[in-house]
């Protein structure tokens, strides 16, 4: 009876190492491909700055492909998380491709956004086509998912270990195979070095002093956590409230961000705002040395959410890592810890917020900090993420838990109060 299990076993966990393998190459292959336009579209925009003019017409060819040719895969990793949780169709491969090309082009002619989300969308489309390849049930499928979310992420950021968990835990509260948890760590792993055998480089981080944790430097850290909790807050409301508001004033999809861009194009040339667009990342790097304005993280949110509603592609990640930096590093003013930490705080803190996934972003922090910083970084992604609200950037991510039902509570009392 056992050698009959055992044979059982063998090959189906040869199957799965398989399906990781494949789906961990091609995954961190397209991410490698990915980083490398991503960085040729942004090296080319700085070079010839009135490329900028361009991002109305742009934003118009990014409008027009989905909506003749993306019409199902427009809601992005909002339909990964509905997928997931009530699987019903297979997601199309397209949505890599036409991912792939908005964000290229968003970056290109100069719109605020991020990149997780097109690696995140193009490691789940890849994943999800395995089910037909290799006959998987639904339950599988929900697998798969996870699989491609954990490639993605990890990819795309050099952060295997956070990619795996940010996967599990970012549909936490719907079912998961447990033969998931360890396969999104293989998985992670494989399209971390996949991207590593193309020889492409991710950002690099570094705190020169961390101090002890003290009672009062505990006190700081908790006070400086609420306020990246209220920035993750602040940037996931804009993001849907401008979303909301050009989808009912502009009926036209292609045309919200053709009007979306001229005002982009037309307030960052004036203004001269041009660390505000695209990634922003030499900001995030100046943040950990150079101490932000007070303003920064604030503009961050308004011209992100503002990209990101008007239909652009793109993702909010890198966009959440600019305002926590930034809004850490001008706190440094006010409250006396190392301007580096603050800023590694935010980094990860306003991620929590935004995505309700406080172990990922702990874990983050110490994988690009390293391990000194991580008392102080679990303190500011715990706090964060209870005070950011119920609301976070993935409208179809099911949250519950204490954060939950203690904004249940809440919201049951005021309407009593009301």
């Amino acid at each position: 009876m056992h050698t009959k299990k055992r044979n059982t076993l063998i090959p189906l966990a040869l199957k799965w190492l398989l399906i990781c393998l494949l789906i961990g190459f091609l995954s961190g292959t397209a991410s490698a491909f990915f980083l490398v336009a991503l960085q040729w579209a942004t090296d080319l925009r700085l070079d010839s700055h009135w490329l900028i003019w361009l991002l109305p017409i742009g934003g118009f060819l990014v409008g027009l492909s989905y909506y003749y040719w993306g019409n199902d895969v427009v809601k992005g990793n909002n339909l990964l998380l509905e997928e997931y949780h009530e699987p019903k169709k297979v997601i199309p491969f397209k949505m890599a491709p036409l991912v792939l090309f908005g964000t290229i082009i968003t970056h290109l002619f100069g719109g605020s956004a991020g990149r997780e989300g097109t690696a995140v969308q193009m490691g789940g489309a890849i994943a999800d086509q395995f089910k037909s390849i290799f006959k998987l049930t639904d339950n599988d499928r929900k697998t798969l998912l996870i699989l491609g979310i954990s490639s993605g992420f990890a990819s795309v950021f050099g952060t295997p270990l956070t990619g795996a968990i940010f996967a599990i835990e970012v549909v936490f509260f719907s079912r998961i195979n447990y033969k998931a948890i360890p396969l999104s760590f293989i998985v992670a792993y494989v399209s971390y070095f996949t991207v590593e055998i193309w020889q492409v480089a991710h950002t690099h981080y570094s705190i020169p002093f961390v101090p002890a944790m003290t009672i009062t430097n505990l006190g700081y850290t908790v006070g400086v956590s609420i306020l990246f909790g209220i920035a993750a807050l602040l940037f996931s409301r804009g993001t849907h409230f401008w979303s909301g508001l050009f989808s009912k004033i502009i009926p036209y999809p292609p045309l919200r961000p053709f009007v979306g861009g001229a005002i982009l194009a037309v307030v960052f040339l004036n203004f001269n705002f041009l660390k505000f667009e695209g990634l922003g990342v030499p900001a995030i790097v100046d943040s950990f040395s150079i101490t932000s304005e007070w303003y920064d993280f604030l503009l961050k949110i308004l011209f992100t959410s503002f990209t990101l509603g008007a239909g652009f592609k793109g993702g909010e990640v890198t966009p959440l890592f600019f305002v926590g930096a930034t809004l850490g590093s001008a706190l440094s003013l006010v409250v006396p810890l190392p301007m580096a930490l603050l800023a590694a705080m935010g980094f990860v803190a306003v991620f929590s917020g935004a995505t309700h996934t406080p172990i990922a972003c702990t874990v983050m922090g110490m994988e690009l900090f390293g391990l000194e910083c991580g008392l102080f970084v679990a303190v500011a992604c715990v706090i964060a993420y209870f005070a950011s609200g119920s609301i976070g950037i993935y409208k179809s991510q099911i949250v519950k838990g204490p954060k939950y039902h203690f904004y249940q509570k809440l919201r049951r009392r005021d309407l009593k109060n009301l």
